[in-house]
């Protein structure tokens, strides 16, 4: 039986590894090459308590399981996050047998790795490699790997058009290759296509985040679930061109300060700099839009100079290279001088409503990744438990494809939802759409704004006559979701804030079916 795997981050590539080496014939389906995903883009690390002898001093599986739930206010689905937790350090230590390494460590020799501590966490357990370059060195190991598998068929610059199911179950996928649409018969589709930060004006994501599998499994029929849950990372250096400042840089000690020199996360909340990423992005927010005595809007920055003061020169340097070098292209000299930050779309907790086992409500069709919605992260990602996601619920979606796995096959209790047809309607601009949902469906809700939003998207459409326009079109669709879900949940809670209702209703989640 093939295996069609769509995406090729950390979730794709794994999967695709691990499926080759228990039999599987796989087709890894990559929409730009192996090396361009949100995975690439990670200088964080990824979260894990190791094996005891690994492992930070003191630290538990149940204590990284407590972080995870906090972060995540209460909504994350309890056995998804036992699994995510206790499973992490194997697949770490999975890892090894296709050439990942990690900074501090070396293989076979007892050496320890080097463990970061990050926003909400109660310990030091991030594990980077390259100091600041975790992702891209993690997909430039498993990509090797791939390329060197008899077992894995690579499709490069392929993009994703469709799912195809016959009697209800999945039968392949259709895809745009070479200017040709064409049919991939598969008894298995694992869509791991990643997120959609291409919503909004300001994104840590890279271009090809475009919501394509979240938009193909809902026309295929599949559920959805806490779409409204999308995480803002607070510190993207806000100048032309910039880019995410790492969590790890706040680990190390840097704090923010207004254009007064006040460090006003400390007034916010008890861990200041360290709170979870939604109370961090909102602090910064509301400072942005506060207007100071001559009705100019205020600067944000993150001061980094105490690192250097503490550690000496050159420590930046050493221990975010790939930050210094940029830093230093955009003309700042960290050691000395702040940087203007501001929040920027990062991580979309919801997507394609899955099971402990990736599967998702149609049978054949599974997810893994940031394309899945497992219920692991609740209303707020806890730093650096994306890529450990994308690993171990890869492997758990790869093992029921390869074994079987349990049965039946599972059913949500989703709300019908019925959207606007697609094809009705004025066209659009990515950009209009992008001002659109950063306006009104971002940091900060209320009836007001998502109504305006809501209005607007039924009025547009895109016709998919290229890639481009599919693309939009896919981003139009998770707009309308996201928009949609938004509406639905009167209440304040995590990565999803109702300045009408700022207080934390009942917990629940929201999935919806195409009626």
């Amino acid at each position: 039986m093939t295996t069609a795997v769509v995406g090729s981050g950390a979730a794709g590539l794994y999967a695709s590894l691990i499926a080759a080496e228990r039999g599987a014939e796989v087709v890894l389906i990559s929409k730009a090459s192996l090396s361009d995903s949100n995975t690439s883009c990670a200088q964080g690390g990824i979260s894990a308590v190791l094996h005891p002898e690994r492992a930070a001093a003191g630290d538990t599986v149940a204590a990284h399981r407590g972080d995870t739930m906090r972060a995540g206010a209460g909504l994350n689905a309890p056995e998804a996050v036992d699994l995510l937790c206790s499973a992490a350090a194997d697949d770490i230590d999975q890892l090894r047998r296709f050439g990942v390494g990690f900074d501090g460590s070396t293989f076979g020799q007892g050496q320890f790795y080097a463990l970061g501590l990050e926003a909400a966490h109660s310990a030091p357990r991030i594990l980077h490699a390259g100091g600041d370059a975790t992702g891209a060195s993690l997909v430039a190991a498993l990509t090797a790997a791939v390329r060197a598998s008899d077992a894995v068929t690579v499709f490069e610059h392929t993009r994703l058009n469709g799912i195809r199911c016959t009697d209800g179950a999945v039968s392949g996928v259709t895809v745009e290759r070479d200017g040709a649409v064409q049919t991939i018969a598969a008894g298995a589709v694992v869509l791991a296509t990643g997120g959609a930060g291409q919503l909004f004006e300001h994104t840590t994501n890279p271009a090809v985040a475009t919501a394509d599998g979240l938009a193909a499994a809902w026309r295929a029929g599949a559920a959805v679930s806490d779409l409204e849950f999308f995480q803002f990372h607070p510190t993207w250096l806000d100048v032309p061109g910039g880019f995410m400042i790492s969590e790890a840089v706040r680990g190390e000690g840097a704090v923010l300060r207004d254009g007064d020199g006040h460090r006003f996360m400390a007034d916010i909340h008890p861990d200041a700099e360290l709170a979870p990423r939604d109370v961090v992005a909102r602090g910064i927010a509301r400072r942005l839009q506060a207007l100071g005595p001559d009705g100019e809007q205020p600067a944000v920055f993150l001061d980094a100079t105490g690192i250097a003061a503490r550690h000496g020169s050159g420590f930046l340097a050493r221990r975010f290279p790939t930050l210094d070098r940029r830093t230093r292209e955009h003309g700042f000299d960290w050691d000395t001088q702040w940087l203007p930050v501001k929040p920027a779309a990062h991580y979309w907790m919801g997507g394609i409503t899955t099971d402990l086992w990736g599967r998702t409500s149609v049978p054949g069709l599974y997810a893994a990744g940031e394309a899945a919605c497992t219920g692991v992260h609740g209303a707020n990602r806890l730093a650096s438990n994306s890529l450990l996601e994308a690993l171990v619920f890869a492997r758990r979606t790869v093992e029921h494809i390869t074994s079987g796995g349990p049965g039946p096959w599972p059913e949500f209790d989703a709300e019908p939802l019925r959207l606007p047809a697609e094809a009705d309607g004025e066209p659009f601009t990515r950009v209009e759409l992008q001002r659109l949902m950063s306006a009104n469906a971002a940091l900060t809700r209320d009836d007001g704004s998502l109504a305006v939003a809501a209005k607007q998207l039924a009025q547009w459409h895109r016709s998919p006559a290229g890639p481009q326009d599919r693309e939009d079109a896919n981003l139009l669709l998770a707009a309308r979701l996201l928009v949609a879900a938004a509406r639905q949940r009167a209440d304040s809670v995590g990565a999803h804030y109702r300045s009408d209702y700022p207080k934390p209703g009942r917990v629940r989640h929201l999935t919806f079916a195409a009626r």
